[in-house]
Parts: C-alpha cells; sequence; structure tokens
C-alpha cells in the first residue's frame, strides 16, 4: 500500500468519524433541551410562611378556588372570567410605594407582550380593599395603563381576598400582630394553568423573573392538556 492510499483511507475515515460526531452531539443536544412540563405547586411544596395552617401539608389536587370580586370598572369578576385561560396573578396595593410599583411595571411589561394572545390574562388582587375601592382602581388602572380585556384589578370582601392568598395562590404573609385577615403581600407573581392550577412562582421585582416567566407560559401552551 503506498503513503498516499493509506492517506486516503484515513482521510475518509476521519471525515466519516467527523460527520459521525457532529450527530452525536447533536442528539445530544436535541434530548437535554427537549421542554419539560412545568411542575404542579402543591401547598406542602410553598414556604409555610405563606400557607395556611390547614394546608400546609397538603400535596396534591391543589387548585384554585372560586371567588366573586369586583374590578377597576365595577364588574363582578369570577373564575368564568378565567375559565379556560392561562393566566399570571398577584397582590398589590394603590398606595404602596415600595416594590408594588416595580411588580406594576413589570405587570405592564407582561401585558404589552399577550396583548394579543387570547389564551393569556393577568388578575391583581388588592391587599388593602377598603382602601382600594372601584373609584381607586380605576384611577390606579388609568394612570399604570391597564388594559381592561386583558387584567383586571379586583377588590371585595377582605375575608374572601385574604384565604383566596394564603389557601389558593399561597402568596401572602400574616401581618402577625392577631389582627383578622391582615395580609403582607409578597413579590410573588404566579402562573396558573387552564385548570387552574399553580404552574410558577416568580419574584414580580426582578426582570430576569419577568423573562422565565414568559418563557414558561410558553412552555405551558405547548403542553395543553399537562
Amino acid at each position: 500500500m503506498s503513503f498516499l492510499s493509506f492517506f486516503k483511507g484515513y482521510k475518509n475515515f476521519g471525515i466519516f468519524f467527523s460527520v459521525l460526531s457532529i450527530i452525536i452531539i447533536a442528539i445530544i443536544y436535541n434530548v437535554l433541551n427537549v421542554k419539560q412540563p412545568l411542575p404542579i405547586y402543591q401547598p406542602g411544596m410553598v414556604s409555610e410562611e405563606l400557607v395556611d395552617s390547614t394546608i400546609q401539608h397538603q400535596l396534591k389536587y391543589h387548585k384554585i378556588a372560586n371567588f366573586s370580586l369586583t374590578n377597576q370598572n365595577g364588574e363582578t369578576i369570577t373564575q368564568d372570567n378565567y375559565k379556560d385561560k392561562i393566566y399570571v396573578a398577584d397582590f398589590f396595593f394603590t398606595t404602596c410605594q415600595t416594590i408594588c410599583p416595580i411588580m406594576t411595571g413589570h405587570m405592564v411589561l407582561i401585558q404589552e407582550q399577550i396583548i394579543n394572545d387570547d389564551d393569556v390574562m393577568l388578575l391583581s388582587h388588592s391587599v388593602t380593599p377598603k382602601i382600594d375601592s372601584v373609584a381607586q382602581l380605576k384611577k390606579y388602572a388609568i394612570e399604570k395603563g391597564v388594559i381592561d380585556k386583558k387584567w383586571n384589578l379586583v377588590t371585595g370582601d377582605k375575608k374572601q381576598i385574604y384565604e383566596l392568598a394564603r389557601k389558593s395562590y399561597l402568596a401572602v404573609k400574616t401581618d402577625g400582630n392577631g389582627d383578622e385577615y391582615d395580609m403582607i403581600h409578597t413579590e410573588n407573581f404566579m402562573l396558573v394553568d387552564k385548570k387552574r392550577q399553580i404552574r410558577g412562582f416568580y419574584d414580580g421585582t426582578k426582570p430576569e423573573d419577568i423573562e422565565r416567566l414568559m418563557d414558561d407560559i410558553a412552555t405551558l401552551k405547548s403542553f395543553e392538556g399537562s
């Protein structure tokens, strides 16, 4: 065998091996990057300070309870308004000067990105419903650029909001002073699926969490039946 023949055979083998390696690497990359379904959060998976003591150890079957609240336009908002919708929920109050402006700003950004997506909505609950009247919510909505068809700011019975916060959304702390139904809201945004299950928690003050939330909405939509 001549040197040239040996070199040609080696070259062909090298090309074959290189192509094979690229294919194997591509397969591994695709396997590792396949989107996985989002988790379904249960009360027992969340910090106990955010969860009512009656459900702190529950590990299955958790869903957002039925509700009846009033939005910025004086309209009654119930689960029917969010039927077959993915939505992002949070808790706030209009006079908050700390984290609320940041959270609301990020909700506005989310609203801009979902404006033409009929599957996704927003829902913000006031933790000071006596202060946040319909008129106050309307004023706030106008100032912040809330679009009614996409985003409801809701007020109502304080006990109901408290129970939603701690028994459904797993998102609010008690104030610790013994006053019934007083709440300290957190920076959490919750992603809720069409089956009323919590699929993610996000820090509403962090841009990187908002990006993750938007990615998770896309993932959730790709697993509509999950």
